[in-house]
């Protein structure tokens, strides 16, 4: 599966990495997390010994935290599971930008197709793309063995009457970052190898190639590479036109997310990270 990234400055020195929203690609790609114990068994005897791990801990997570959110997501207001889940929400929005982005390339992406302002030097790009792969196989890797030491502690916890909120915001940043450290590492994986790279002969007019063959102004881009760089005139044009002193204006961010199909809280947390 090829997936679409997209890149641009946002303010400054910030820049955005985000990967657009092609729902049609990730749902006939990726598979379904078993839901009982007898598709998880028969899902571990026909894969190898690394995809066993990740199908168990795909398993936990959807049986302990998912639904243990879910739960909470329907409980009533103003009960304790609704203050509970807008503790959540609030924790949530704390969340680094560029580990959702990590989060996002999965196992299942064979190859990226990187797409970014035309007056951007493709030097730079592929610079800040290993840049923030290998950045944050090292910070998640760190954050992740870090977690991972507080859950027996947190799981002491649950001998207290009330629910064990550490507990589960523990697990859940876990494999938050167990999933970063993936991403970022698979990231790296395809980048890393320059010689490989296909550059569009010319800028893109018209967003994105929705074939990943060519694009509207017939520029060639091989399929059988793991990744090609397409330089955009049209998102040369919206970050220009939008640029002041604080960075875009929210009102050319919420176009760009529009047109590639990015999460517009996201790319906001870009340009207002310090």
């Amino acid at each position: 599966m090829r997936a679409r990234l997209v890149v641009f400055p946002v303010r400054g020195r910030n820049w955005c990495f985000g990967r657009s929203l092609d729902r049609s690609a990730l749902d006939s790609a990726s598979s379904p997390t078993p839901s009982t114990l007898k598709e998880l068994y028969d899902k571990i005897s026909a894969n190898g010994s690394a995809s066993k791990l990740e199908l168990c801990i795909d398993y936990a997570s959807d049986k302990v935290m998912n639904r243990a959110w879910m739960g909470l997501e329907k409980a009533p207001e103003g009960s304790l599971k609704s203050k509970m889940h807008g503790l959540g929400l609030k924790l949530l929005a704390r969340v680094k930008p560029s580990e959702m982005f990590l989060k996002s390339i999965s196992k299942e992406v064979s190859s990226v197709e990187v797409i970014y302002p035309s007056s951007l030097n493709t030097r730079l790009v592929r610079r800040r793309l290993r840049h923030i792969a290998k950045r944050g196989s090292i910070i998640h890797r760190k954050c992740f063995y870090g977690s991972a030491t507080l859950l027996p502690l947190t799981t002491a916890l649950s001998v207290l009457p009330l629910p064990n909120i550490p507990f589960f915001w523990v697990l859940f940043r876990t494999y938050s970052h167990w999933r970063a450290l993936q991403g970022s590492e698979k990231l790296l994986e395809l980048v890393s190898n320059s010689a490989v790279a296909q550059t569009s002969a010319s800028p893109i007019a018209g967003g994105i190639d929705h074939d990943g063959c060519e694009s509207k102004d017939g520029a060639h881009n091989p399929v059988g590479s793991l990744w090609v760089l397409l330089p955009s005139e049209q998102l040369k044009e919206l970050t220009s036109c939008g640029r002041e002193e604080d960075g875009l204006t929210e009102s050319v961010i919420t176009s760009i997310c529009k047109t590639y199909k990015l999460n517009t809280n996201d790319v906001l947390k870009y340009r207002d990270s310090m």
